[in-house]
């Protein structure tokens, strides 16, 4: 910086641990920056927000706007996958000052002969850089000015709008302070923020009682997948599992030797993470698998789970991945009281970490170069953060449209530190959130902090590790809610099934996992059932894709209704031109009615306006013209309101 510069430039927004991380967009969305700037004096400043992607040499400079109190805004719309990077720019503008004083001199009366011969140095300024025409005209207004016999024009033309549209679109920019710091946007492709995940065992996909699934049964599957609208389908392990120390039925340490053991438990003489268990059929029946997949508009997700069974061929080749324990042993997973006998962890403190990363990372690379675009990462949260921060970056490299879940149900921090380093989204604590206060304050923390810059949450109501208490009773009527709740307040959302959608219930005893766990053994399922979930679970997917509004998370309002068994929320696209009020009955039990007040402010309508409420659910069509609506929802019909909002008249009946 020059002593001259005057401008000081603070407080810039958003920006993650002062730049350290990118901010997360998706291709269309607009980054609003901000920043405090201002100066010595009373001078007239003029600032600038530059961006620039990274397959462009030369920077944009958009025009920011002072909101007041020395803060200044402007946007800018990402069009591109990939890195942006914006900083701030900002300096006196003694063109606009001149004018700007001129303009009081001359309300004030005063004679400004003098002011419009200081302002020639402007105006030849602009003709440096002005077109031919404005040229033409700038040239005849600095003869005015130097005309003392044209005052009364010139003082007009001083004053003009088009002058000052002049001095903004060529400015004479004299010691620029230019903010030290650039700070960058990740752009995904859109499925980033909304997607809908569908998860089950492919061994579990035959549809003869007794056989081990395959991948061609996967393929069978895929009509049914995508029937019920999902767009991701995500399968456990598919590598060859390991045969020391494994896992009987329902965690035995005592397994017979029918028991398939844990997809978790990841290697064997047969290979390991580039490698398919036998049973589930070959390479050519997973690419088959792909391709067909592609056909239906879904994508299949991978789980990328960075540990070995003792029969890895890691384990052997590379024994100083690993942790040795005194007696000659290899250490075993633990998370006390837990024991994962059947499953090494990787040391990311060996001295060998560089080969190790390059191993790890072409795991990812196989699978992408086969077509896989998204992973499913076990566990993030005990592997190194500097590891996932290098690794996904190198990927995208190469695979721009890879997507990354995180699965960490661990502490906040955490979580989102796994974000900020560059996973695409994030498995949440919806699972435990359940009152309609707990709710409220967790889509509030998500959507409205720091978080929402970087944080995607994506919504699962159950998970083969997690049967939530409230859930083992069995009601559907709570799966329902659960479930309708899980795709409408977060954009991002994944079902287990199909244990979800048969209501499978039953716990391990004082354990919030399944009885006869899925993880441990083959099952086998009637995938013909229709149930009244998979009929909800295809209407709303359908709504989903057909409202811009729910295609994101944080565009969300909690809007006020007097019962705290109802919960009320609201979501509109950016241009406002689709709207959605959703009502939810928590109660699985008991019909609850209130008053809800709609929230006009938002929606940017004025009070008492009349709207057309169209509830998607039941195909029905209210309309309302009062602040206050009463609304009453039994459980056991549709425990739940999808309206779409509109402001003109339709012809229906109430």
């Amino acid at each position: 910086m020059k002593p001259q510069n005057r401008v000081i430039i603070e407080n810039i927004s958003p920006q993650i641990n002062h730049g350290r991380y990118a901010i997360k967009r998706v291709i269309g969305e607009v980054v609003s920056v901000e920043a405090d700037i201002y100066a010595d004096g009373h001078d007239v400043l003029q600032a600038y927000l530059c961006i620039k992607h990274e397959s462009q040499r030369i920077w944009k400079n958009i025009l920011m706007i002072d909101k007041g109190n020395d803060r200044w805004q402007a946007d800018f719309k990402v069009e591109k996958q990939g890195n942006y990077e914006y900083t701030v720019q900002g300096w006196i503008d003694h063109p606009l000052n001149w004018q700007h004083n001129i303009e009081r001199k001359i309300k004030d009366k005063q004679h400004v002969n003098v002011e419009l011969l200081d302002g020639i140095q402007y105006l030849q300024h602009l003709l440096k850089h002005a077109n031919q025409s404005e040229s033409t005209e700038i040239k005849n207004w600095i003869t005015l000015f130097e005309d003392a016999e044209e005052y009364q024009t010139a003082i007009e033309i001083a004053q003009s709008e088009e002058l000052h549209g002049l001095f903004i679109k060529y400015p004479l920019q004299k010691f620029v302070t230019e903010y030290e710091q650039k700070f960058k946007v990740y752009v995904d492709r859109h499925k980033a923020v909304f997607s809908a995940w569908y998860e089950f065992f492919p061994r579990s996909a035959s549809q003869t009682a007794g056989k081990h699934g395959t991948f061609k049964d996967c393929e069978k599957l895929l009509p049914r997948v995508a029937d019920l609208g999902f767009d991701t389908l995500y399968f456990p392990p598919i590598h060859p599992i390991g045969t020391d120390f494994r896992k009987g039925k329902n965690n035995t340490l005592s397994p017979t030797p029918e028991d398939v053991g844990s997809p978790w438990a990841i290697g064997s003489e047969e290979g390991g993470h580039k490698a398919i268990h036998p049973e589930l059929g070959t390479l050519a029946d997973f690419k088959s698998l792909l391709k067909t997949a592609q056909k239906h508009g879904i994508e299949i997700a991978l789980d990328y789970a960075l540990q070995c069974s003792p029969n890895h061929p890691y384990v052997k080749e590379h024994p100083e991945w690993f942790t040795w324990r005194p007696d000659g042993s290899v250490q075993y997973a633990e998370n006390p009281p837990k024991k994962y006998q059947d499953i090494l962890p990787i040391n990311f403190e060996t001295k060998a970490w560089k080969a190790l990363w390059e191993e790890l990372k072409s795991i990812l690379i196989y699978w992408a170069d086969l077509g896989v675009k998204v992973f499913r990462v076990d566990n993030p949260h005990t592997k190194s953060f500097l590891f996932w921060e290098w690794v996904i970056g190198e990927v995208k490299k190469q695979y721009p449209d890879t997507l990354f879940l995180a699965e960490a149900f661990t502490r906040p921090k955490v979580m989102h530190q796994l974000a900020k380093a560059g996973f695409t989204q994030s498995y949440t604590y919806y699972t435990w959130r359940n009152s309609k206060q707990e709710l409220i304050e967790y889509m509030s923390e998500i959507s409205q902090g720091e978080g929402k810059e970087y944080f995607r949450p994506n919504f699962w109501p159950n998970t083969p590790d997690i049967n939530p208490y409230p859930l083992q009773d069995g009601n559907e009527n709570l799966f329902l809610i659960r479930y309708f709740m899980a795709a409408t307040l977060s954009a991002n959302y994944g079902l287990y099934g199909p244990v979800y959608e048969y209501l499978v219930h039953q716990p391990y005893p004082g354990k919030e996992e399944y009885l006869d766990s899925e993880k441990y053994e083959v099952k086998h399922w009637d995938w013909t059932q229709e149930t009244k979930l998979t009929r909800i679970i295809r209407q709303v997917n359908q709504f989903r894709r057909e409202n811009l509004a729910l295609q994101f998370t944080n565009n969300i309002q909690i809007c006020e209704i007097g019962n705290d068994a109802l919960l009320a929320y609201y979501k509109e696209s950016a241009d406002r031109s689709n709207r959605v009020l959703m009502v939810v009955n928590l109660d699985p039990h008991s019909t609850q009615s209130a008053m809800l007040r709609l929230p006009y402010e938002q929606m940017g309508i004025q009070p008492n306006t009349p709207l057309v409420m169209h509830d998607l659910i039941s195909d029905k069509s209210y309309t309302w013209s009062q602040e206050w609506n009463y609304v009453e929802l039994s459980p056991y019909q549709y425990p739940y309101h999808l309206f779409v909002v509109k402001t003109q008249e339709i012809d229906t009946a109430p």
